[in-house]
């Protein structure tokens, strides 16, 4: 289903380019025509290139070849008319493959041979260069993607993640929206205290106290990971998933969160760690201890399950994923996952400070020594304003940290979490998903083709206003430690800085005068971002104002409220696209609008963190 749908949009890209729209034939013509596009893999092309292996060896290979009469534009295509359709977590998913390789083999033709860029989601986010004539010299190009789990880095465009738009069909055209190995990015048994804690308060954490209470909470409460009755009760869940699903294939056995908390104490689970491990603070009610990682110990729980699961299944392949994560951060002593045991790593290196950053990147690769599959899953966060739609980009180190990840083993991603906001970081979210389909692109090369197909005569100017974003949210992360850093933000996004950026913006519809309407078009949407920014960096200047007074100063107070108008306007006259108003200026005692409202202040532990930064400046 996919491959048709993707012979469609080479044809109507090709008409774009050149304003002729090819005709599509299903099956074997007859007769063969003298000159053809052959999408997919079909028996002819063994004798129209005899010369070609079509015989696909890695999982979504990729050839692209024409011998001067043909082009043939194929991949490794996997599916199972039984397992087409399922249920989404918000819509249905239909005309699924476990591979698409086709598929990702013509939008890599549309992009490296077309020419065709996909700037931003939308009408004028589409750049496509006129030609005449289309034509190619005889060549051969094969490719497999190392990353099979690309979609995970920005969830929400994910098949039946929600009802379809013009986002999702960038991250298709971007060749990410269509992968083979997603992992899913939460925990394993948030249910289970709901469940089986009434009946079963056995397959529960014992606590120093002798309780089996499920401390923290209930969806956070940990498991007796040695105990044999809850790997047969995660066994029958699991028959049940398939039953449910026959297309699922990974399951996750992560602990849940609230990562120190209410782990086991009983002496079987005990007896998994091992005494070598890096000494972590564990927490209970009422107490604390210093203990060996949870590393060992938790290897050794996945690996019984995914033996189990082998077991029961062994003519499927079935995988079983855990969290590297909190108190098992750190990489094993010891213990070593199995092959089918898929380690995704918790590492935060990506968009933080020096701070925690060689740590986390130690770890990711001490991991990377043990496993043979591994995941990088970090926590995004809000460094620098990501959360609330603040130019928080960095397109240099994203090159630097795909190219780690892939030198160690990832063969997937999920990012915890893009929010969408693509006038104020556009430019950060088009070169991860360039990397995730080949982490060793040149990323100077890819951006510098990025300005000047998107801004054409204006892109030097362009150039300098996201290098400018980049370099200041970069040297904020670098120089402040992480401890709520985000609420300084009006030290560094100042009036100077805004002045700055704003002469390069003015400079570069300068230069469009009398240029294609798309490029201003796309200063326009980049504009709206920068008056997004400075809005919301108003909004904390008066908001830190109002907290210095002890909450007293009404008259800021009300400016502030006076600017969640403004943004009310702006969630109105925006494009499509520029800022997810539904994650920022919406709801206003929402914990992500923490001092950004007069009624959700920055108080508390909080605030005390924020105090004790010194030299913002």
């Amino acid at each position: 289903p996919r491959t048709k749908q993707a012979a469609k949009d080479l044809s109507e890209y090709i008409a774009k380019t050149c304003g002729s729209l090819p005709n599509i034939i299903e099956g074997r013509p007859d007769p063969l025509p003298q000159n053809a596009i052959w999408v997919g893999f079909q028996p002819e092309l063994k004798n129209l290139f005899p010369k070609i292996d079509f015989d696909f060896k890695y999982p979504e290979e990729i050839i692209i070849a024409t011998d001067g009469k043909n082009l043939v534009i194929a991949g490794r295509d996997r599916w199972d008319p039984a397992l087409m359709n399922a249920k989404g977590r918000l819509a249905d998913i239909t005309g699924r493959q476990q591979e698409y390789g086709t598929a990702n083999a013509v939008y890599t033709f549309l992009q490296d041979y077309l020419n065709v860029r996909w700037i931003f989601p939308g009408e004028f986010g589409e750049d496509i260069i006129p030609q005449k004539d289309i034509s190619f010299a005889p060549s051969e190009y094969r490719y497999h993607p190392q990353i099979r789990g690309r979609i995970g880095i920005f969830g929400r465009l994910s098949l039946g993640n929600t009802k379809e738009n013009q986002a999702h069909l960038w991250a298709r055209y971007q060749r990410d929206q269509l992968d083979s190995f997603s992992l899913e990015g939460g925990h394993g048994f948030g249910d289970w205290w709901k469940k089986y804690s009434k009946n079963h308060p056995e397959y529960f954490a014992l606590q120093p106290d002798g309780t089996r209470s499920g401390y923290p909470s209930p969806n956070t409460a940990k498991l007796c990971n040695s105990n044999p009755a809850v790997w047969d009760q995660w066994l029958l869940e699991v028959e049940e998933q398939i039953k449910a699903d026959p297309g699922k294939y990974i399951f996750n056995v992560s602990p849940n969160d609230s990562w120190s908390s209410g782990h086991c104490v009983c002496e079987k689970c005990r007896a998994w760690d091992n005494p070598k491990g890096e000494m972590v603070t564990y927490h209970w009610k009422g107490k604390k201890e210093d203990r060996p990682a949870l590393s060992d110990a938790q290897v050794t729980f996945a690996n019984t399950l995914a033996r189990m699961l082998k077991k029961r299944f062994p003519d499927k392949e079935y995988y079983v994923q855990l969290h590297a994560y909190g108190l098992s951060r750190p990489p094993p002593v010891a213990t070593v996952p199995d092959d089918n045991v898929i380690i995704s790593s918790v590492s935060n290196f990506h968009l933080t400070g020096a701070e925690i950053r060689p740590l986390h990147m130690s770890q990711f690769e001490g991991w990377a020594k043990k496993s043979k599959l591994m995941a990088w899953r970090p926590n995004i966060g809000n460094p620098a304003g990501f959360t609330w739609g603040m130019p928080d980009v960095d397109m240099t180190e994203a090159g630097k940290d795909f190219r780690f990840a892939a030198d160690n083993k990832c063969i997937s991603l999920y990012f915890d979490m893009l929010w969408g906001h693509w006038s104020t970081q556009g430019p950060y979210y088009y070169i991860i998903f360039q990397l995730a389909w080949n982490p060793y692109l040149n990323v100077q090369a890819v951006m510098d083709d990025y300005y000047k197909r998107a801004f054409g005569p204006a892109s030097q100017e362009l150039k300098q206003y996201w290098e400018l974003m980049e370099k200041t949210r970069h040297d904020f992360v670098s120089s402040v430690p992480n401890k709520n850093r985000v609420f300084g933000l009006p030290s560094v996004y100042t009036p100077e800085f805004f002045a700055k950026a704003g002469s390069l913006l003015d400079k570069a519809d300068a230069k469009l005068a009398g240029a294609d309407g798309k490029y201003k078009k796309r200063v326009d949407f980049v504009r709206r971002g920068f008056e997004f920014s400075r809005l919301l960096i108003d909004t904390r200047t008066l908001m830190q104002k109002f907290e210095e007074s002890n909450l007293k100063d009404s008259k800021t107070a009300d400016k502030v409220k006076q600017n969640w108008v403004t943004a009310d306007k702006m969630r109105k006259e925006f494009p499509p696209f520029a800022i997810n108003f539904n994650a920022v200026f919406l709801e206003q005692k929402h914990s992500r609008m923490t001092g950004l409202y007069p009624d959700n202040p920055l108080e508390g532990k909080k605030k005390k963190e924020f105090e004790s930064l010194k030299d913002l400046d």
